[in-house]
């Protein structure tokens, strides 16, 4: 199958620079995944048949350091297909909290390729956390319960657009977790309300457009921002260097309920991987290897700020998360989730739901934190 020709510009994914690839040298060595997908994309590329230009989309960055990196290889296989300067453009996702404070300088490193910055929402979040564990401020409340426009996140949001539009960048909103439902009307109407209300947030902070993760989201989305875009404009009265971690404090709710939610959506999500798939849609939400990361993460703030950090039951009573008490958490869930499994809600079966129980409370408790 081949794919219609069409107005649609198609980005190209590659992986990350964490990772590698095995099976292309000799022995045991391994070469960048990164520069691997690239270079088979690159190699397959007939740059006359395309309509716009070849056009990838860079995850993981971690600093500003890594865009000279990208810039070189780019500039490396231009020549080697002699394809003009400029025939690869790019786009980066912003998800790891290092690179906020470097976004300008990626920017210009990449200066000869780059489109624009795309804010990683939830990658994001989870790297943040990770950056501030060891703070009990940070504790975050019930993942569900913090505002879109919670202020680490505005701030940043803010800031991209200004650095993006001084250098003449689009910035690119987040995606919305929160999935429409054919099915359910009620879960439909709540969904596209809440889709609505957060683009148009990212609109009001001069961003250009955002991610979408469903058909039924795309009408809805592209009404929210100005056509075609808002490069003209940026952020009034902006601090060139805001402060990108503002405490998460009067937001949301820090309760058991949003543990046990914590719990049961890290389990759910692993027995997805386990079966084979990498990102699952639960309860209306759309869970994959950067939600899991922040609810893993969540529990161990919770864990190891139990003294100094008050997370309370229905009855309003503060419950130490000892190891002991979210062994148990772990295991009640388990149990509902058993009890309640039903043909087609999750995939696999008792064993690989027990083995992703198993496994999610180890990554917690000896602080796996890395994507595994």
């Amino acid at each position: 199958m081949a794919i219609e020709p069409s107005r649609a510009v198609l980005w190209n994914r590659v992986r990350g620079l964490h990772l590698s690839q095995a099976g292309l040298l000799s022995g045991d060595d391994l070469t960048s995944a990164s520069l691997f997908d690239l270079a088979m994309i690159v190699y397959k590329t007939d740059a006359e048949r395309l309509r716009h230009p070849l056009c990838i989309y860079i995850p993981k960055s971690e600093s500003a350091e890594e865009g000279l990196w990208w810039a070189e290889v780019f500039h490396a296989l231009e020549r080697a297909k002699r394809w003009p300067d400029g025939t690869i453009k790019c786009m980066a996702l912003v998800e790891a909290h290092p690179l906020a404070y470097q976004m300008e300088e990626f920017l210009y490193h990449l200066r000869d390729h780059i489109l624009g910055l795309n804010l990683g929402r939830w990658d994001y979040m989870a790297s943040l956390i990770h950056w501030t564990l060891a703070d009990p401020a940070w504790v975050l409340p019930d993942r569900n319960t913090i505002p879109h426009d919670v202020p680490f996140f505005q701030r940043l949001r803010h800031l991209l657009a200004d650095i993006c539009h001084r250098r003449g960048a689009l910035a690119i909103g987040g995606m919305t977790a929160l999935y429409p439902s054919r099915e359910d009307a009620t879960l439909n109407a709540r969904a596209l309300a809440v889709l609505e209300q957060d683009k148009k947030n990212e609109a009001a902070c001069f961003m250009d457009g955002a991610w979408t993760g469903h058909p039924d989201q795309n009408a809805i989305a592209v009404a929210q921002f100005p056509a075609p875009n808002q490069l003209h404009a940026r952020p009034p009265g902006m601090d060139r260097y805001p402060d990108l971690r503002p405490v998460p404090q009067g937001v949301g709710t820090r309760t058991v309920d949003g543990t046990r939610a914590a719990v049961r959506t890290t389990i759910r999500y692993r027995n997805g991987v386990l079966n084979g798939r990498g990102a699952s849609l639960l309860d209306g939400y759309m869970e994959d290897l950067a939600t899991d990361r922040i609810y893993r993460l969540m529990i161990a703030q919770r864990m190891v700020h139990r003294d100094a950090v008050s997370i309370v039951d229905k009855a309003g009573q503060t419950v130490p998360h000892t190891p002991e008490f979210v062994n148990r958490v772990f295991d009640e869930e388990l149990g509902r989730l058993l009890l309640a499994a039903e043909p087609g809600r999750d995939l696999g079966d008792h064993t690989t739901m027990r083995e992703a129980r198993r496994a999610s409370e180890e990554l917690i408790k000896n602080g796996w934190f890395s994507p595994v």
